[in-house]
Parts: structure tokens; C-alpha cells; sequence
């Protein structure tokens, strides 16, 4: 499926939740692997705030992306933020959403126009 890149430079993004290993399957444990390089997936809570507007996002990241130093509720930079629409169908039950990843999590600086 197609991916679209988030442009993030007007967005304040905060984290909501410290990174943890992705889950690929509940009932044995697996954690989730990048289907090129093998590494391990890690997903981080944030909050995304631009123009007044505010969505709670988890994103994908690779473990070797998870920078030191962050704290929850401080500003992080998600560099190469993609967006990627899904679809699937279990149990004859169609879901379908939108999974978020990002080459690395890092503290950042709140932007000038944050107004904090």
C-alpha cells in the first residue's frame, strides 16, 4: 500500500507513552520485526498538535531509533513520519485504519509558535 509522508515542522508532538516492544501476536508473545532489516518494532503514544487541532497517534519505530533522554510529556521529533491506510478482514469482520511509523523518536524543542 501506499505510504504519506507527515510533514511535522508546524506540529507539536508530545509523548504520551513511553516506547515499548510491538506486539505481533498476543496469544504467543512475538514481538514484531521489520520485515527487511529483521530489528525489533518498537510503538510510542504521542499527542500531535497542530493548527488547534489534537489527535493521540501510536508510532511504529525501530528499536535503534528510540533515543535517549525522553521523558513523558516532553516534545519529541519523529523523523520520516509516514502514514500507511490498512485494511483487513478477520473472522468476517472488516476493520481498517491508519498505522503510523517513524525512522527514530527523539527529544526535540517545543517550536517558537508553541506559545507555552
Amino acid at each position: 500500500m501506499r505510504t504519506i509522508r507527515v510533514e511535522t515542522s508546524a506540529a507539536t508532538i508530545l509523548l504520551t507513552e513511553e516506547p515499548a516492544p510491538k506486539v505481533r501476536d498476543r496469544q504467543t508473545g512475538e514481538i514484531a520485526k521489520d520485515a527487511v532489516t529483521g530489528e525489533a518494532l518498537m510503538r510510542v503514544g504521542v499527542v500531535y498538535l497542530e493548527d488547534g487541532e489534537s489527535s493521540l497517534l501510536q508510532v511504529t519505530v525501530p528499536e535503534s531509533g528510540v533515543s535517549e533522554g525522553l521523558a513523558l510529556g516532553g516534545p519529541v521529533a519523529l523523523p520520516g513520519l509516514v502514514a500507511r491506510p490498512w485494511e483487513s478482514v478477520f473472522n468476517g469482520q472488516s476493520r481498517h485504519g491508519i498505522a503510523f511509523r517513524a525512522a527514530a523518536v527523539a527529544p526535540a524543542g517545543l517550536p517558537a509558535s508553541a506559545g507555552v
